[in-house]
């Protein structure tokens, strides 16, 4: 099996997954992810579509993750880690989908608007 290469995306984060078959090591950003992402939640998120797909022992994942947040990073990672289980069987689809796990969240923040203090917040109003 050659290398197979995906992109996901949350928010402004942007994740290129490199998933190759081995023992199951998971990089980010040429560090171990336990310290990149160290929480226990944010760790569940990015092994959360390997372990529907009981594949947390077949494939090394190497990650390069930039842009937002520590959870956008980790919602960007879970998505094309799951895209990448896709390529590598067909059947791993069914499984992945029902969970939203390939849905691209397209919430973003909203821009600032000028002569406002924030994108839904006025300056006070005072009628004298």
């Amino acid at each position: 099996m050659a290398t197979i290469h995906k992109i996901g995306r949350r928010k402004t984060a942007v994740a290129r997954v490199y998933l190759t078959e081995g023992s199951g090591k998971i990089t980010v950003n040429k560090r171990e992810f336990e310290t990149y992402f160290p929480t226990a939640t944010l760790q569940y998120k990015v092994k959360q579509a390997l372990e529907m797909t009981n594949n947390t022992e077949n494939f090394d994942v190497k990650v390069n993750v930039y842009g937002g947040g520590i959870t956008g990073q980790a919602e960007a990672v879970r998505m094309a880690i799951a895209r990448a289980m896709c390529e590598a069987d067909a059947e791993n689809r069914s499984i992945l989908k029902p969970e939203g796990l390939l849905t691209r969240d397209p919430r973003m923040v909203e821009r600032k608007k000028f002569g406002q203090k924030k994108a839904r917040k006025r300056f006070q109003f005072s009628k004298r």
